[in-house]
């Protein structure tokens, strides 16, 4: 990854940090872009930079603002000089059970999983394929096995399976286009998990034992920089998980 230049979303804290510090750990140059967490990247960006000088620089996005989003990968270019990998890792998530979905929950999680990737993965195209680039995005293990109680977050996370297929062969073959399917990695911070249910699916989880983000970003990496013949997959890392479900 040295000198390659990479558009991560949602780059500010959780899974998207621990993402920014591995490629920054293996040479990249970042733009890390971030919605409402302006303290978290500020605070990532300077570390990062008291690392190595001017090798990440900050935007600030509403991602479901479409109209806006050429504009992240214009800036990056701009700030770097080139485009190499994007990261679509920035996502909503909370439940909507049947009969209590709203067009809102639909727009929200929809937009941010599905819609929001795409058209910045379009966005990025032409500058990825001068670089013969990649794009890796994140998807989830309950994509093929729905969650209950999750059912428009399911669905979204259905299509970014079905979109990183669809940009695989659109792209290909210069730019390759992979995802990575996090199993029980980060519980997420409305609690609505409790330690009950948390300890129930670890338990049914074959390696017994939550992941880390750092699990994560080490495939992120993996799928960036050394899968050269890799395209169109998604890669469980879930320790096991997805075969118990």
């Amino acid at each position: 990854m040295q000198g390659k230049v990479v558009l991560i979303s949602g780059g500010a804290k959780r899974v998207g940090a621990a993402i920014c510090r591995r490629l920054h750990r293996a040479g990249a140059r970042l733009m890390l872009h971030y919605r409402a967490s302006a303290g978290e990247a500020r605070l990532l960006q300077a570390e990062l930079n008291h690392a190595r000088e001017n090798s990440v620089a900050l935007i600030q996005a509403d991602l479901l603002d479409v109209a806006k989003l050429p504009s992240l990968v214009e800036q990056t270019v701009q700030t770097f000089g080139r485009l190499d990998g994007l990261v679509n890792n920035a996502s909503s998530f909370f439940p909507t059970s049947l009969g209590d979905i709203t067009p809102d929950n639909w727009h929200d999680l929809m937009g941010t999983n599905v819609m929001a990737p795409l058209f910045l993965a379009q966005a990025a195209a032409p500058a990825l394929r001068k670089t013969q680039g990649a794009i890796v995005n994140l998807a989830d293990i309950h994509a093929d096995r729905p969650l209950k109680g999750y059912v428009v977050y399911s669905i979204a996370k259905a299509a970014v399976v079905g979109r990183t297929r669809s940009l695989a062969r659109e792209l290909g073959p210069d730019v390759r286009v992979n995802a990575v399917a996090p199993g029980p990695v980060l519980w997420p911070e409305d609690g609505s998990f409790d330690e009950l249910s948390r300890q129930r699916i670890i338990s049914h989880t074959p390696l017994k034992r939550e992941g880390s983000p750092e699990d994560i970003a080490g495939a992120v990496h993996f799928l960036l920089a050394e899968a050269p013949y890799v395209t169109g997959v998604t890669l469980d890392v879930d320790g096991g998980r997805s075969i118990t479900l």
